[in-house]
Parts: C-alpha cells; structure tokens; sequence
C-alpha cells in the first residue's frame, strides 16, 4: 500500500498509514442541521471542456446524493460546490433540482424533504443589469424551488453585486424574495475568496458593515428567515454574527477551516452546518456528529481533527477551486468512474497539490477503500508523466 508521489520537486514513497473511518448508515443528527453541499459528475462520454454546455453523469451524481442521504446528511444541492458560475449552466442546474428533488427522503423529524436547493441569478449573461432584471431571474429559480418543494436558499449574486450601489437595493431585492417565499428560506453570504465577483457584498467591504445590514434585514423578517449561512473562513466573524441573530434564526457554518469549533458552539450558541467540505469526508462528518449526539465530545473532536488539515488544503487559495479537490477525492473513493469536471475544472488543481491532497486524506481516514484510491492515483499520475 505505497505509491511514489510528488514532494518538493522530486518523489517520495508514501506509505498509506490511515485507518478508513467505519463504514455505515447513520439517521440524522439530532442535535445539529447538517448539509453537505454535492458536486456533480461529469458524463466521461461528453464534451464538457471549457465553455461548453454542463454534461452531466446522472447515475453518479444521483448515486453520491443518496450516499450522502445513507449517512444521515441532508443535500445542499445546486450551490457553488456544484460549480454555479464555474461550469453548470442553468438549464443543467434545473434539471439537477429537478431529478435530485424526485430523489430526497424526507427527514424522520421535519416534515421537510432532506434538501435545500440554491437559488440564484446565474442565467442572466455577465455584465450589469437592472436590479428588476435581478430580481426577476431569483424570481424564476425561486419558482423551481418551490415546484420541486425544496427549501430555498438565496445564493449570493454576481449580478446583484454588479447592479447595487447601495445596502438600500440588496433590501429592495431580498425583501421582495422574501415575501414571496412559501417557506422559511436560507440567506447566504460568500466571501469573495470563494468568487472574487463578490466582493463588497451587501453594500460593504466592510463586513462589520454588511453584517448590520444583514442583521437589519433579518430582524425585519423573521418568520421568512430559517437562517443564513455564511463562509467567510473567520470564525471570529462568524461568532460575532452567531450571537446577534434573533430566536429561532439558524447559523448555518460555511466555514471549511473551522467547522469543529464552530459546530461544537459554546455555552450559549452554536452553528449548523451547510458545508462543501462535508461532501470530501462524509463518512468521518456523520460519525462526528452522531459522536455529538451522544454527548461524546472527546470522540467528537478525534474523528473531526485530523479532517482540518484536508480541508484547508481542498480550500487553499484560489480557494474557488476547491471543488477539484472534492471530484478528486469522489473519483478515489469510487463514487464516479473518471476524474473528470464540467467545464474541464479538474484541471484546476496541479499533481503536487493532489499529492498532498492524498496525503492528507489517507491521515484522515476517509479514503474508504485504500487499494482502490491508491490504484486510481497511480493511474492519474502515470499520465501526468510521473512514474507512481
């Protein structure tokens, strides 16, 4: 169980030394919300290079959610993990909601289908539009939303970014949203880290500014708001918000650095989980969470410490191309037949930064099956011109 791979310029022997996290099925956790925000499957048969229209695998994809449902996870489906913006087109994201939707179990407690689908302004062209025109593309895909009878989440907009001159109009178009919704729905702020086309979200580049603005907005609309999740990657920022929130209103953590601590909570508060890093590791995300169900803390933060690591690798800057890094680890855990992306993204990560993505797994233990991730890696690097 060893393979040469990339370090410093030259080639080590790894030797795998992780011991995979048990497999099983698990309910959802009782004490925590938890999505896992899915990546899709490319169809291996079909021209998905740069600018061409999203092919999508739907066996696997379809397949990856129901694992994630077997592990008690709900789906975060259609979000930037999903590659929105980044190579699936709208016509493929509806169908996406559509098909995945048919697919949801409901939850054992809520009555709600285990699913939240993003809702966003993607099929608008790039450029600067009209905030009507904004409002009537959420409008649109809020409508499939509420078809599919999933929960929305109102995704970060490039194109309300480019339209709003002011906090004023991001109140003008979420309130309309807002009171439109059939159901509670979740808010969403997406550093720019994440998509660089963000920066200065909610009228601000400072965030101690735009999280008044946010917290004005809930305040005023309580009832509609389920709550907000947010990634940022400070959680400093993300616990200061925490404690302004009204009763009842959700923290969902977006935070792929600092889940565990922020999960956990403290004494008084503590936040939910909408994480694209869930999908990487989660077998070890459900048994830490059941771990917490349990009120086994000290199992909790063992099975959770040595998965940071990975994330902060997968999320390394340019953090926008962490979804390489969850397709990766996907294909080596034998969820999807190729490494393959939409829109050609698994060319987004170099072998170097795989390597140590490997590395990092294998210690985390959520290469489920060893012989099989170290087999596909061979393989990958053999045609990148390394002799594994």
């Amino acid at each position: 169980m060893s393979l040469r791979l990339p370090l410093d310029g030259g080639l080590e022997t790894y030797q795998l030394t992780g011991t995979p996290v048990a497999a099983g099925t698990y309910e959802p956790a009782r004490s925590r919300l938890a999505f896992a925000a899915a990546h899709v499957v490319s169809d291996p048969l079909a021209d998905n290079s740069p600018g061409a229209p999203a092919a999508i695998d739907w066996d696997h994809t379809l397949g990856f959610r129901r694992h994630l449902w077997s592990l008690g996870l709900s789906v975060a489906e259609a979000m930037d993990t999903a590659q929105r913006g980044m190579g699936l087109d709208w016509p493929a994201t509806q169908e996406l909601i559509r098909r995945s939707a048919r697919e949801a179990p409901t939850h054992t407690v809520a009555t709600e289908k285990r699913i939240a689908v993003g809702v966003g302004t993607d099929q608008l062209s790039p450029g600067v539009h009209p905030l009507e025109v904004v409002i009537a593309a959420y409008e649109e895909q809020l409508a499939l939303a509420e078809e599919v009878g999933a929960q929305p989440i109102l995704m970060a907009s490039r194109a309300l970014c480019a339209a709003a001159n002011s906090p004023d109009d991001y109140r003008k178009v979420y309130d309309r949203l807002l009171s439109q919704s059939s159901r509670p729905v979740i808010l969403h702020w997406l550093g720019s880290m994440f998509d660089p086309a963000l920066d200065g979200y909610w009228g601000s580049d400072s965030l101690d500014t735009a999280a008044d603005v946010v917290v004005d907005l809930i305040n005023e609309n309580t009832a509609q708001v389920d709550g907000i999740k947010i990634s940022l990657l400070d959680a400093s920022k993300e616990i200061a918000l925490r404690k302004r929130l009204p009763a009842g209103v959700r923290l969902y953590t977006g935070d792929d650095f600092n889940y565990p601590e922020l999960i956990r909570g403290d004494d008084e508060h503590y936040s939910d989980a909408l994480l694209g890093i869930f999908a990487a590791i989660a077998p070890a995300a459900a048994a830490a969470l059941k771990a917490l169900d349990d009120g086994e803390l000290t199992k909790y933060e063992e099975i959770f410490a040595p998965t940071v690591p990975l994330a902060r690798q997968i999320f390394s800057a340019p953090t926008y191309y962490y979804k390489t890094g969850i397709a990766f680890l996907a294909w080596l855990n034998g969820h999807q037949p190729g490494f393959g992306m939409v829109g050609g993204l698994q060319t987004g990560r170099s072998l170097p930064h795989l390597a140590d993505t490997f590395r990092l797994a294998d210690a985390a233990g959520v290469l489920t099956s060893p012989e099989l991730a170290v087999d596909r890696f061979r393989k990958l690097l053999t045609v990148g011109g390394i002799d594994a």
